[in-house]
């Protein structure tokens, strides 16, 4: 089968392996249908991954249908997030943050090819909705996840900062859950997206003043997905008494704040990592009522022949792209 592999930062190209024909005692083999190209996937291309050995098969966004068995045929959405089952995260129904996870695409070959074995507890089933639609599942659930870690609730003002795909994720789950959202992103082609694509129109660049009006108290909850230490430090002023910043992008670099400041406000870092089966379901149904507007998501879809001849455009342009879709 053909299969994509990153050889090394900034060589990507189509490499023939074997298709597998068993799986593991417990796993399932899937014939992929749609591959989503995530932020990290731009990330391993740029060799500024931290977890990850080269080459790898990379794609980890995943929708398929099961080869074999009493389900051989269903359309399935893939949980990426490999977990142990035995350490304590595990234990206590925290697989998205298990201590030896192994995620597909990164800490092990993914599925950006035409057949994988995957855990049968990771394959959710995708019924009333297309295999494109699928494969956006897992990048939304990131954002459904940390909105649910927040805790927003109708009536809070939230902010997010990164107007890319896992932050438009955010801004939309944290909308369904009734909260009045703002973006706040460097860019003006990704908050124009957010604007004509999204409908949201409380947009910000980040030297705008924002703590004036009816914003001079803060935002109840901030949602980082930057990637940026500067960002997240810049987001604390802005952060309302008793208040919460969540963290789901991931930085490499110390994060500082002032002890006093972050006190009197009562206020809460949380970390949001993954996304569980809870999170996964949620999309899905909201997908299924029409609260996603998943035509809007799918920037463009590809095949997989052509991804390398299109990776690194796709690279350079990718503030003007929302998600790329790429079929076997």
């Amino acid at each position: 089968m053909d299969s994509i592999v990153c050889l090394e930062p900034g060589r990507i190209t189509v490499e023939s392996r074997p298709l597998p024909v068993t799986a593991p005692e417990g796993w399932v083999l899937v014939d992929i249908a749609a591959i989503g190209i995530c932020g990290t996937d731009y990330h391993i291309f740029e060799g500024k991954h931290p977890f990850l050995e080269y080459p790898r098969v990379i794609g980890h966004e995943l929708s398929g249908h099961i080869v074999e068995g009493p389900d051989a045929g269903r359309l399935v959405v893939v949980n990426p997030y490999v977990s142990c089952g035995t350490c304590r995260a595990c234990r206590r129904g925290k697989p998205n943050c298990c201590s030896r996870i192994e995620v597909l695409g990164v800490h092990r070959d993914g599925g950006m090819c035409s057949r994988i074995a995957v855990p049968a507890q990771n394959l959710y089933s995708a019924e009333g909705l297309t295999a494109r639609q699928a494969a956006m599942v897992e990048f939304l659930a990131i954002g459904a996840h940390a909105v649910s870690r927040s805790g927003v609730c109708a009536g809070d003002l939230a902010l997010v900062t990164g107007a890319g795909p896992i932050g438009i994720g955010a801004a939309i789950f944290a909308r369904l859950a009734g909260a009045e959202v703002h973006l706040m992103d460097l860019s003006g082609a990704r908050l124009d997206l957010a604007r004509d694509l999204f409908g949201f129109d409380r947009l910000h660049r980040p030297d705008d003043d924002l703590l004036r009006g009816e914003l001079a108290d803060g935002f109840d909850a901030i949602f980082d997905a930057t990637g940026s230490a500067r960002a997240i430090e810049g987001g604390f002023p802005l952060l309302a008494h008793g208040g919460s910043t969540i963290l789901i992008s991931v930085v490499k670099d110390d994060i500082t704040f002032t002890d006093s400041e972050f006190h009197k406000r009562e206020a809460r870092i949380v970390g949001s990592r993954n996304a569980l089966k809870s999170d996964f379901e949620r999309v899905m149904e909201a997908m299924r009522s029409g609260d996603v507007p998943t035509d809007a998501i799918a920037s463009e879809t590809i095949g997989l022949a052509d991804l390398p001849q299109r990776f690194s455009g796709l690279v350079e342009n990718r503030e003007h792209l929302v998600k790329v879709l790429v079929t076997p």
